[in-house]
């Protein structure tokens, strides 16, 4: 029987497609993916076949020329970009002598390396423990599977058994956990909703520039590479409108085609923010040959994730890279004149104001102009009303304080009257204070 190595990041890359020649960006991601995770690549092997072998995937051929290759470059592991059963992996790792990784295991792989978040560990570990509850039958040789022969037979229970045992009662436990983590981010929502504050969650294929979009309109400070899954952990922050109005901007994980079943299961919580927004921004790569593949493959996770009736806005990023008429921002509307796409530089700052007059539009909320004047130590108020509402208009007094004409929304008017009732009771209602001069 094969002893599994437990170490090993030479690597050698199988891809296999069904007919022709394997497009050129399928197998750039399948190397993105596989860097991301730290392995050192040490060659790719491809292959055409039209079905899945039963036993090795590939054929008996291939899979001798895979092992040759194995044996020339000193590679320590096999990653597969595809799903591999797990008789296959055995096969494989059998016949290769080497371990064999199949995609699912690659991106469970690359998750548990980018969680930081005591929620997104607890959700990775989860998925990994669904993933490995259906490969326990691998890898055993420091003992049998079950005892036998003259003398041996009895009762008592397999460690197959004990493992399977051990693997659901951590499953529940993670389970159990992640219900409290849920409960609290309900919590979260529904303080939301009584404030009448509008969610807006941004979705898209990995590495499609999310993060640096976030951080461009919130300026918060988000892990943002070019890498695929950079970030992992959701993130909310508050995002001001030009006419004052708030909302809950949120990021959230990429997608990539194949995602693993486990993944999109255990990530439901988290996700559970974007099947609860009021409008997605769904962020593709507008530089990607594959865009139009890799938005399919998001519109079909939302759609399994129950976000598929969401309104949405596609944001077509990274035009700072394309050339022509599609390198500069527009917007594009529908027969009902709401805007539908907005092409945009996240990375270049190019466009980002025609993103935000389109959410103003989507969000735009009736306003009530109150004037209030204030002494000159009340700083602390003045400051209040530029956070709370949009100053319209300042005029400084001779005195030393001033006249504020502002502009609120009837949720950030409730909201100051709760948190300031005597500033609240100080406004009136006038017209336009004179232009000073």
């Amino acid at each position: 029987m094969f002893e599994r190595p437990r170490a090993g990041e030479r690597a050698l890359l199988v891809h296999v497609t069904p007919r022709g020649r394997p497009e050129a960006e399928e197998i750039e991601e399948f190397r993105e993916l596989a860097a991301s995770a730290g392995a050192r690549i040490r060659g790719l092997v491809t292959a055409v076949r039209m079905a899945p072998d039963p036993r090795y995937y590939v054929g008996r051929g291939k899979a001798e020329e895979i092992r040759e290759r194995v044996e020339a470059e000193e590679a320590e592991l096999v990653i597969f970009d595809h799903s591999l059963t797990p008789s296959q992996e055995r096969n494989l790792e059998r016949l290769l002598q080497c371990r064999v990784l199949d995609r699912n295991g690659l991106i469970l792989d690359i998750f548990a390396q980018r969680a930081r978040s005591f929620e997104g560990k607890l959700q990775v570990e989860l998925a990994q423990l669904r993933h490995l509850s259906t490969r326990l039958v691998r890898g055993w040789t420091h003992l049998e599977r079950q005892k036998g022969g003259i003398g041996l037979r009895g009762p008592g229970e397999t460690q197959l058994e004990t493992d399977r045992r051990l693997l659901a009662r951590r499953i529940d436990q993670i389970r159990h956990r992640l219900a409290k983590v849920d409960s609290q981010r309900e919590q979260g929502r529904r303080a939301r909703r009584r404030a009448e504050v509008a969610t807006v969650s941004l979705v898209g294929y990995t590495n499609a520039g999310k993060s640096t979009l976030f951080n461009r309109l919130t300026h918060a400070h988000v892990y943002a590479r070019d890498q695929l899954f950079a970030t992992l952990d959701p993130t909310l922050r508050r995002l001001r409108l030009p006419e004052g109005e708030e909302l809950v901007l949120a990021d959230t994980v990429g997608f990539i085609s194949r995602l693993p079943h486990e993944l999109v299961a255990a990530f439901r919580s988290t996700l559970q923010e974007t099947v609860e927004a009021a409008l997605l921004l769904h962020v593709i790569d507008a530089a990607n040959p594959r865009h139009a593949e890799q938005k399919a493959e998001v519109e079909a996770v939302l759609s399994q994730i129950g976000a598929g009736g969401v309104p949405r806005i596609d944001v077509y990023n990274k035009i700072d890279l394309l050339e022509g008429g599609e390198a500069e921002p527009a917007i594009e509307r529908d027969e009902k004149e709401r805007v539908v796409r907005v092409r945009c530089s996240a990375v270049a700052g190019r466009g980002l104001d025609l993103l935000l007059g389109a959410l103003q539009e989507r969000f735009h909320q009736p306003h009530v102009r109150r004037c209030v004047r204030l002494e000159a130590e009340e700083g602390r108020l003045k400051a209040l009303l530029h956070e709370k509402g949009q100053v319209l208009q300042c005029r400084d007094l001779k005195d030393g304080g001033c006249e504020i004409e502002v502009a609120f929304t009837q949720a950030a008017l409730a909201r100051l009257q709760k948190k300031e009732p005597e500033l609240a009771r100080r406004l009136r209602i006038e017209e336009s204070l004179p232009k000073p001069g």
